[in-house]
């Protein structure tokens, strides 16, 4: 069920691939093959159906915030190559 009303050759500019001839006719009959399968959905009447974003309802699953005890600053900078007043020292990357 190739569907031709599309340039295989404007796709792949949009996409920025290159093609071979042997490929832009692979590829247009896929595409034709998947415009042809959507097109073929438009048919189905869907007006009692809800729209949804999801086939399953999704809530987050959040743990609440809570304060929590940390690791002490100098077990923080233990291992730090440099450190100056309590801070890591970095190398500068921005002149």
């Amino acid at each position: 069920m190739a569907n031709t009303d599309f340039d295989i050759k404007y796709v792949a500019n949009l996409a920025r691939i290159a093609l071979t001839p042997e490929e832009e006719a692979k590829l247009g009959h896929q595409l034709g093959d998947i415009l042809g399968y959507v097109k073929k959905l438009e048919e189905l009447d869907v007006t009692g159906v809800e729209p949804m974003a999801h086939a399953v309802p999704l809530a987050n699953v959040l743990r609440a915030d809570e304060v929590r005890p940390s690791i002490p600053q100098e077990a923080a900078l233990a291992n730090a190559p440099k450190q100056a007043n309590g801070l890591f020292i970095v190398p500068k990357i921005v002149e």
